[in-house]
């Protein structure tokens, strides 16, 4: 039951504060400081650096910015904290403009402000460690959904590719990882914050009538909490070999240009270096270098051309695919009608052709489509660079290829858990991700894109295979372990041997119940703090 705490924390600013407290004047500082630094440190858990105890640290310096404000101070506080962690952590975006940096970085920070209110009056209640990481579930929920869309980008459990937080994804997805991250921040914030910590009666009982010894107890036992969330994992059961493997052939053909020209102005160049690749993957096979394929996978955009539309570019896919011998999976962007388009992941046969099809769900705004696209496309000229507008696929990406299905992801949606999580239940095993980061190669975003497949391997025990046009193209294993990967703009091929996996995870089965009720659980304690926090006042307002 939510009860409220012993000692609540004062609130920040109070006039007898200042007069009974010389150091008062350096609360303010130290709160923005540590809202900055906690930021930082959040930033750092990330890839590329991935130092990953950085994300509990870091949240645990947000909450110390954070415990004894009220409402207001806290927002912005929140939003600090949010922005120096956002804007280098989401550099990535200067490549379209550092304007949509910043107008993205903004709006995000909103969510994290919010979250930022709500929580300034739950530290009052006891247990506030757990309602307060139920908080930050909703709040990378709500940024998930909306505006247009959702940005799921940059959630904690992003920075937890291969930890021992990891594990939890099998168990309740994305969310619950998130959930682990930061109630083990909010128990070591706990341990330093809380000046006088309610033991538990067998703990207070052990202490005796010392309060030295109680107060230790007091702080030794949130810190060892917050280090049992992580260690319990290693008790977790971990789904076994099934027996069964498929080779994959994972092609990395390189595109000409960088930025938002990454594709060139030459007509096909990006089609025949993927082809050109796949001829050298087939001849690599038959001089006995690498095994042979049972299927090729190439990136999302390895063809330029519409190969429905142009007959040059599907002579070529053909030609290339007759090569090597087996099913591949071709990356294009095709015509729908005359004014749209759809992001294709196509079944190519080595003898009948173009097949089966998975078309990309979840459309980068901006980048595949434009919302409000009169008055954007009339306020700036950059937004023309969309041509057609994409539309959204409507069924998962199950898609049959030689002795497999496999389960279709096409870049972006590899963060998006309903996408992910459907995919593999309509039976895509191993999953497949086909992505095009030429626009931002070098920068921080391929890296934090492997971070994520390593956390959808463990959430669904399944392989992953990513292509990419620069790179990273990689193999995940079913236990978030990036086995190969190439290295960023330069060509490159492999086959690699991948367990087929079809036994499902608690988390694939039970979908967004685990986020829900961890959603529910933390509003629900905002809602009882608020109105614990009226009562409160009413009452002072008839006793004064």
């Amino acid at each position: 039951m939510v009860q409220e705490t012993t000692s609540p924390p004062p609130a920040a600013g109070h006039a007898s504060d200042g007069a009974a407290r010389p150091w008062a004047r350096w609360v303010l500082p130290g709160r923005v400081a540590a809202a900055a630094i906690g930021g930082l440190a959040l930033f750092a858990a990330f890839p590329p650096l991935g130092w990953w105890p950085c994300a509990p640290l870091g949240v645990a310096l947000v909450i110390g910015s954070l415990y004894g404000t009220r409402a207001r101070r806290a927002a912005w506080l929140g939003y600090l904290a949010a922005a120096v962690f956002l804007l280098p952590a989401l550099a990535w975006v200067r490549t379209i403009g550092d304007d949509v940096w910043f107008m993205l970085v903004a709006t995000e920070c909103l969510f994290y402000a919010a979250m930022a209110a709500l929580a300034a009056p739950v530290f009052r209640l006891r247990g506030w460690p757990l309602w307060f990481a139920g908080l930050w579930v909703l709040m990378e929920w709500a940024r998930s959904l909306v505006p247009i869309g959702g940005f799921p980008w940059a959630r904690v459990a992003f920075s937890q590719g291969e930890t021992p937080y990891t594990p939890y994804a099998a168990l309740g997805g994305v969310p619950l990882v998130s959930f682990a991250v930061t109630l083990s921040a909010g128990l070591l914030a706990q341990a330093v914050l809380t000046r006088r910590a309610a033991l538990p009666s067998v703990f207070s009982r052990l202490a005796g009538s010392s309060s030295a010894r109680a107060a230790v107890l007091g702080r030794a036992l949130p810190v060892a909490l917050a280090l049992l969330v992580p260690a319990l994992t290693f008790a977790l059961p971990r789904p076994g070999d099934e027996g069964r493997t498929v080779n994959v052939g994972i092609v990395q053909g390189n595109v000409p240009g960088r930025g938002m020209y990454a594709l060139g102005d030459e007509p096909a160049v990006v089609l025949r270096n993927h082809a050109g690749e796949t001829k050298r993957l087939a001849q690599a096979v038959r001089d006995g270098k690498l095994p042979k394929p049972d299927i090729v996978v190439l990136p999302e955009n390895s063809t330029d051309i519409d190969p429905y539309r142009d007959e040059y570019a599907r002579q070529i896919i053909q030609d290339a695919v007759s090569d090597v011998g087996v099913p591949t999976l071709v990356g294009a962007v095709v015509a729908i009608g005359s004014d749209e388009r759809a992001t294709r992941s196509l079944v190519w046969d080595p003898v009948t052709g173009a097949g089966d099809y998975y078309d990309k769900q979840d459309l980068v705004p901006f980048g595949e489509y434009t919302p409000f696209k009169d008055l954007v496309l009339a306020l700036w000229e950059r937004a023309s660079l969309v041509g057609r507008q994409s539309v959204p696929g409507d069924e998962p990406g199950d898609l049959k290829m030689g002795p497999v299905t496999v389960g279709a992801v096409n870049c972006y949606e590899v963060a998006y858990d309903g996408t992910v999580r459907e995919t593999v239940r309509a039976g895509g095993t191993p999953i497949v991700v086909q992505t095009n980061n030429a626009s931002y190669a070098e920068s921080n975003l391929p890296p934090q894109q492997l971070a994520m497949s390593q956390l959808r391997a463990v959430e669904h025990n399944r392989a992953v295979v990513t292509a990419a046009t620069t790179g990273i193209s990689a193999y995940v294993t079913p236990d978030g372990k990036v086995s190969w990967q190439t290295r960023e703009l330069v060509p490159d091929m492999n086959v690699v041997k991948v367990p087929v996996r079809t036994q499902e995870t608690i988390a694939t089965k039970v979908g967004g119940l685990p986020e829900w009720a961890l959603m529910v659980m933390g509003a629900a304690a905002a809602g009882v703090a608020v109105w614990r926090g009226r009562r409160r006042g009413d009452r002072m307002r008839n006793d004064g």
